[in-house]
């Protein structure tokens, strides 16, 4: 599991960035912490939630979706494996 810090969640969006999204905080009615708007490239994260519930969110997020992973760094790689793997011991 990945600490909660501001620094984590600069680490997703940077990941996020490098498979071509754009991370955007802001304000609306949301069930959950943070949406892909259809067809776009385009994360809607909710403002109001709290650093953990942004976090949770955008991990669920990068779980779900398919990605190249050969764009990214090793560090990044490193990283992204991290996410995934907790996805396994779920």
């Amino acid at each position: 599991m990945i600490a909660f810090t501001q620094h984590n969640l600069g680490k997703l969006e940077e990941l996020f960035a490098d498979f071509g999204y754009r991370v955007r905080y802001e304000k609306g009615s949301f069930r959950t912490g943070a949406c892909v708007l259809q067809h776009t490239k385009v994360i809607m994260v909710n403002k109001f939630s709290n650093l953990e519930v942004r976090i949770q969110s955008l991990m669920q997020l990068l779980r779900e979706m398919e990605v190249d992973a050969t764009v990214l760094d090793d560090k990044k790689k490193e990283f992204y494996r991290t996410i995934k793997k907790v996805e396994a011991a779920l």
